[in-house]
């Protein structure tokens, strides 16, 4: 059947089946793929010359739209527009979740220490309990489900703009550098095990069954299951399959070979009854160059995995920032309870991230900057409330309008105010610029 559908679609862009149709079918495909990808384009361009990361640009980016849209310029025409964007979007979280994987290191994760371990894992639950906390006061009317996936949305740290500000003031390899660093690690990890444990409630209890801790019991140890066989199985797997490869000949094995591991493992994920994401990310983490080393090095102009995959991912990944922010609601920030609930979660997102210092053990660290480097959200914070937005609890989606302006704000201010607070406190205890 997708054959056949694919077979039709084709048919009608070649103009086939009624002349005109394929371009009626295509053209407005094409204008909303050029006004995503320029407006994309350009908001993050203008945010990264204020210094600013271009995430967020393309969120704005993509509010604009929205509102030239609802002011009465049609910006996604045509019954199948809206299902390529979203199809191009979801691929686009794929390959950022699999660079996410690509960035951690299997080694570093079962050597970061005590003190990293107790905070990543006091910076997932703290949060999240204060979210659930904050949710719960501010919209008691809602299921308490939704509450928890509100909580959930604090858990991760995108920590790409703290390891900057680390590399940029020499203080990477410094004690509180390898400890934010390596609990990134872990973060990452128990961030996707608590989407895929109150995605797999939600999903649930939206089609009937009864809640019980057996239950949710079984989605984490699914969850945690998967990413452990992942990575011992997958490691295995990648390394022959793409041994494999080596005797194919031709151009681009090395990125078709690598795609397909992705997407394999997404898929898998999916079958299992997980968010493709928690594939994609394993994928990443599994793979390591000595696998795919025959093949790099017999490319005319060697790449690694991360260079090949870089005009995919800045084709693609924009998409779905931009589809992100033409989803919120602009006048909903004219309301003041929506204003409210952005600033006290915003709140409880930064307390929740300094309570990880009390994870610290070891003498002598700076718990304050330790604390301050995991505050961010950014990427990780924004793929969470998406996926909120297409769960669905009695007919309603748990993230609604006005719950996701609301996160939006407190991930836009997370990533914002990292940056600055940490290097004056890097500053004010020794770490300033290198020379």
């Amino acid at each position: 059947m997708a054959v056949g559908m694919l077979g039709a679609h084709a048919a009608l862009a070649a103009g086939g089946g009624g002349g005109a149709g394929g371009h009626d079918f295509l053209l407005p495909i094409l204008e909303a793929l050029v006004l995503v990808l320029l407006a994309g384009r350009l908001g993050g361009s203008l945010f990264t010359r204020l210094g600013m990361p271009a995430v967020l640009g393309e969120l704005v980016a993509g509010a604009v739209l929205a509102v030239v849209g609802r002011v009465g310029l049609p910006i996604l025409t045509g019954p199948n527009t809206q299902i390529v964007l979203d199809t191009l979007a979801q691929l686009g979280v794929l390959f950022l979740l699999f660079s996410v994987g690509l960035e951690s290191d299997v080694a570093r994760l079962a050597a970061v220490g005590t003190s990293a371990l107790l905070v990543a894992v006091i910076g997932v639950v703290a949060p999240m309990l204060l979210g659930l906390g904050v949710s719960a006061w501010l919209h008691p009317g809602h299921d308490m489900l939704v509450h928890w996936f509100v909580g959930a949305t604090l858990a991760a740290t995108s920590v790409g703009l703290t390891a900057r500000v680390l590399n940029d003031m020499g203080r990477a390899a410094s004690v509180e550098g390898r400890i934010i660093l390596g609990a990134a690690v872990i973060d990452d990890v128990l961030g996707l095990i608590v989407l895929a444990a109150v995605s797999g409630v939600i999903s649930a209890a939206s089609s009937g069954r009864d809640f019980s801790p057996a239950s949710l019991a079984l989605i984490v140890a699914k969850a945690a299951g998967f990413l452990v066989a992942a990575v011992f199985i997958g490691r295995w797997v990648s390394r022959h399959a793409f041994s494999l490869a080596s005797r194919l000949r031709g151009e681009g094995i090395l990125l078709t070979m690598t795609v397909a591991f992705c997407f394999t493992l997404s898929w898998l994920s999916g079958l299992a009854g997980l968010a493709p994401i928690v594939g994609a990310f394993a994928a990443g983490l599994v793979l390591d160059e000595m696998h795919y080393r025959v093949l790099l090095e017999r490319e005319p102009h060697a790449e690694t995995i991360e260079q090949l995959l870089g005009p995919i991912s800045q084709l693609l990944v924009p998409v779905f920032f931009v589809l992100m922010g033409m989803a919120i609601d602009v006048t909903a920030f004219a309301r003041t309870d929506v204003l409210l609930f952005a600033g006290v979660l915003t709140l409880a997102a930064i307390l929740g991230k300094q309570a990880c210092a009390l994870g610290v053990l070891d003498k002598g660290a700076d718990r304050v900057a330790i604390g301050l480097g995991m505050i961010p959200r950014g990427e990780v914070g924004l793929i969470f409330a998406s996926i909120g937005r297409t769960l669905h609890l009695n007919g309603e989606p748990v993230i609604e309008g006005a719950t996701y302006s609301a996160v939006i704000v407190m991930v836009v201010l997370t990533t914002l105010v990292t940056p600055p607070l940490l290097q004056a406190r890097l500053q004010r205890t020794g770490g300033a610029p290198k020379g």
